[in-house]
Formats: structure tokens, C-alpha cells, sequence
């Protein structure tokens, strides 16, 4: 075997990628890192009818978008190929017909119908339902017969009988010993002539000289299956590490599909999450560096990574834990680049067209410095921008005009336009003297300036601060909507 680490991150393209597989290919990624390993992406496509191109490409990109950049495989190259499991069949076959060959593997020409019975038959005696062996011995007559009714066969492994136990020695887990005794005879190759998951994937990561398999713990149970197969082949089985699944807030496993919850990679990227921020986000999913340390950069991460403190408990995805983390990225975030990635959500809310002019540039930026302090991600933008770019209008005007009716207020209002048409520069310096000048200098209540203002020029009750708001919708926009409030103020 090659010396150093080498790793494998092997999604089936038969969808988007689940964040429970971007998790795994995350860790698969730290730990060569950690180590200076290799990373190999290698696409499993047996499963033909499922499989699709353009689902192998959503795989890359999501990987591209997330920073796990790969070593080797599909879109890299290397002298491991071909990295498809689609072109690899030959290869599949030459180890399938060795096993028939040394009397370790054998056709089965059993029927649909045929092995169900077999398990029924099973569970009334009140065992454990299993394929009996019934094909090991067939003569070369039965088989002949077998052939001219047109029954496709399956090639089964025959499981020695003197396997005794299996033990897997878990990076995570520990020791994890299974009896071969509760194991049966199981198919490497359908009757289609493909091969199984559990042989393809052992022949794949010998020959590509895997070290250390990572994988999801539903994957344990085909650990001892594998190790069979690497015996019989004579070939070194890589360490395993089986991760903890991942269980949503109420505890549940986190489904492929839900509507509650985002569960593919590409939702959280449509939604304006940062790729640092979901990147930092997985890796604490089932581990934490020694001092808790949340917010971490990749070469942090990689520097403190270690799988033997990967929790065997299952992790939580918490959506509120995500959405805090998010938040603190976009807000120490250059901000020319998250007016960048906001342009869009403010195209699609049609507040931007095309085009920006270059007058609108810096006004945008304002507004995205502003709005981006109250936002967990960056489709909740536009909603804290729309008072920066819609016409204001009361719904219900009754309900607000309360806030305006006050002489106290009118007074604020009125006072706000003349102070501000004095100023030589409406700057958020001179804006903030402003207010402070009527909080001190004007016989009126606090209660009387800040909320009816923020009302009035928002129609919110709650956003940014005043001095913001004033400063970024500029004198004319202001005198606009003071002189509006006043109006509805007299009229009602």
C-alpha cells in the first residue's frame, strides 16, 4: 500500500447532495488535510437508472462552492481511474469471476418469488430470515436448466463457515465486534450484472490504495461483509471510522426530504448562506475542537481536527446555532463583497434592476451596511431594505396615525426638517447632532421622538438606528414622508 493517507469521498449522483453527506465529505477533507493526505472523489453510478450526469455536476459544484477542493477523481484525474463506478465494470468483473474460480463466490439462480418464500419459511420456524445456501452445490445440470428457463442468476459470496467473528476496529467506535454467523450468503453481483455496493466499493478503495474510509455509521453493518471480501481477496482493509448520524432539533433523524427544513446543500447557498459559515457550521457537527471554540477559519479547523474526539452520539442540526454563525460572517464580512452576493436577492425582490448606475452604488452600500446587522442570511436582506427603496404606505393608517397626532410629535417632525435643511453636509455625524439637539433642546418626551420618527420613515417599529435611516433616504426622501405622517396625522 501507498505510504502516507489517502481519503474517499464517494456520493452516488442519484440526487442533490444531503448536508449529511457534505458533512461527511467535510470531515473526509479535514483529516487529509490534517495529515497531509489525499482527497479522492470517486462517483458510485451503479445504480444506472437513477444516476444522472447532471446530479454528479450539482455534487461538484456544491463542493466547489463549500472549499473542498479534491486530489484525485472525477474532474482531477489521476492514475487511480477511471473514477466512475460506471467504467469500471470490467475491472468488477475480473475480482468477481477470481472469487468463482477459487470456490469463494457462486451463481444463484433463486427467483423473487423463490427467496421470499425461503424467508417466510424462516419466520414461521422462528428464525432470523436468510438466504439458505441452496445454490452452492447446483451440478452443471440444474444450472443448465436454470439457464434454458431464462432465469438471470446473481453471484452470491459464500461466507466461510469457520468466519467466527469479525471485529472492526472503529477510529471513532472502539471495538466493534459482529458474528459471520448472523450472515449469509450475500449478492456481490445483481442479476443485471452489476455489482453491489459492498464489492464495488471494496475493490474500488484497494486498488485506489484508501487508508482510511470515513462514512456515515449506516454503513457499519456492511463493514464486516467488506472485511470478508478483503480477506478472500487477500487484500489490506483501510481504517474505518463510522460518523454519528445527524438528528434534527426534535431529534429525528434528518430526513432526505423535509418541509420543515432545508436538507440539501444548494438550499442553504439559494438562501445567502456564507460557504465559511456553513463549512465552520458542519465540522462542529459531532465534533468540537478541546476549547469549545465556535467561530473557527479552515486552517484553524484542519489544525485542531482530530477523530478520535468525533462524538459517537448523534449530532443536532441546530438551525438556530446555523443561522447565529451565519449572522456573525456576514457581518465581519468585507462589505463589498456582500453587496455582491446581496445584488441578486435585491434584483429578484425588484428593487434593482440590471444595471446599477453609479450613482446608486454608494447609496447601496449604505443600505447593505446597514441591513446586513440584522439579518441571519442573505435572502432575509431585501425585507430589511424594502423601507430604502419602496414608496411608504400605511395599510391601515388609522392604527398608526396614534403615533403622529401629538403635538409633542408634530413638533419632532417639523423640527427634524428645519434642523436638517440647515446643515451645511447631511453626513450621519451632522444627522446624529441633529438628534441630539431635539432630545435636549425640545420640550418633549423620548417616547415622543424616536418611535414615531422610526414610524414614520420606516413604517416599522423596529430596524436600524435613526441616524442611518436619515442619512441613507437623504433630505428630499425625508421631508417626504415627515410631511406624509402630518398629513395623515391632520386628516384623521
Amino acid at each position: 500500500m501507498t505510504k502516507g493517507i489517502r481519503l474517499r469521498f464517494p456520493p452516488s449522483p442519484t440526487g442533490k447532495i444531503h448536508i449529511g453527506n457534505m458533512r461527511t465529505a467535510l470531515f473526509n477533507w479535514l483529516w487529509a488535510r490534517k495529515n497531509q493526505g489525499e482527497l479522492v472523489l470517486r462517483i458510485e453510478d451503479t445504480d444506472r437508472q437513477r444516476s444522472s450526469v447532471d446530479f454528479e455536476e450539482i455534487i461538484r459544484q456544491e463542493m466547489e462552492w463549500l472549499g473542498l477542493d479534491v486530489d484525485e477523481g472525477v474532474g482531477v484525474g489521476g492514475k487511480y481511474g477511471p473514477y466512475r463506478q460506471s467504467e469500471r465494470l470490467e475491472i468488477y468483473q475480473e475480482y468477481g469471476q477470481r472469487l468463482c474460480e477459487e470456490g469463494r463466490a457462486y451463481h444463484c439462480y433463486c427467483t423473487p418469488a423463490e427467496l421470499e418464500q425461503m424467508r417466510e419459511e424462516a419466520r414461521t420456524r422462528g428464525e432470523m430470515p436468510r438466504y439458505d445456501g441452496r445454490c452452492r452445490l447446483l451440478t452443471a445440470q440444474e444450472k443448465e436448466r436454470y439457464q434454458a428457463e431464462g432465469r438471470q442468476p446473481v453471484l452470491r459470496f459464500k461466507v466461510p463457515e469457520e468466519a467466527g467473528e469479525i471485529i472492526v476496529n472503529d477510529l471513532i467506535r472502539g471495538q466493534v465486534i459482529f458474528d459471520a454467523a448472523i450472515l449469509d450468503d450475500f449478492v456481490i453481483f445483481k442479476s443485471d450484472g452489476m455489482p453491489t455496493y459492498n464489492f464495488a466499493v471494496v475493490i474500488d478503495d484497494a486498488l485506489m490504495e484508501i487508508s482510511d474510509v470515513i462514512r456515515g455509521e449506516d454503513h457499519l453493518s456492511n463493514t464486516p461483509k467488506q472485511l470478508l471480501i478483503y480477506r478472500a481477496l487477500g487484500f489490506e482493509p483501510p481504517r474505518f471510522a463510522h460518523l454519528a448520524l445527524i438528528m434534527d432539533q426534535n431529534r429525528a433523524k434528518l430526513k432526505k426530504r423535509s418541509d420543515d427544513q432545508a436538507v440539501y446543500v444548494g438550499e442553504y447557498r439559494e438562501k445567502g448562506y456564507l460557504p465559511e459559515a456553513l463549512f465552520n457550521f458542519l465540522a462542529l457537527l459531532g465534533w468540537s475542537p478541546k476549547d469549545d471554540q465556535e467561530i473557527m477559519s479552515r486552517e484553524e479547523l484542519i489544525a485542531a481536527f482530530d477523530l478520535a474526539a468525533v462524538n459517537k452520539s448523534a449530532a443536532i442540526f441546530d438551525l438556530d446555532k446555523l443561522n447565529w454563525l451565519n449572522g456573525k460572517y456576514i457581518r465581519e464580512e468585507k462589505l463589498e463583497r456582500i453587496v455582491e452576493l446581496s445584488i441578486p436577492f435585491l434584483q429578484r425582490a425588484g428593487y434593482l434592476g440590471e444595471g446599477i448606475a453609479a450613482e446608486q452604488e454608494q447609496r447601496l452600500r449604505r443600505v447593505i451596511e446597514v441591513a446586513r446587522t440584522r439579518v441571519d442570511y442573505l435572502a432575509q436582506l431585501p425585507a430589511e431594505a424594502e423601507p430604502f427603496f419602496k414608496e411608504l404606505e400605511f395599510e391601515d393608517q388609522t392604527a398608526v396615525v396614534e403615533e403622529f397626532k401629538g403635538e409633542q410629535v408634530k413638533l419632532v417632525f417639523t423640527t427634524l426638517k428645519e434642523r436638517l435643511n440647515e446643515l451645511e453636509e447631511l453626513n450621519p455625524e451632522s444627522v446624529k447632532q441633529v438628534l441630539q439637539w431635539i432630545r435636549k433642546k425640545l420640550p418633549v418626551k423620548p417616547r415622543a421622538i424616536y418611535h414615531p420618527l422610526r414610524l414614520a420613515l420606516t413604517g416599522m417599529n423596529s430596524g436600524p438606528e435613526l441616524i442611518d435611516i436619515i442619512y441613507i433616504l437623504g433630505l428630499e426622501e425625508v421631508e417626504k414622508r415627515l410631511d406624509y405622517a402630518l398629513r395623515l396625522a391632520d386628516r384623521l
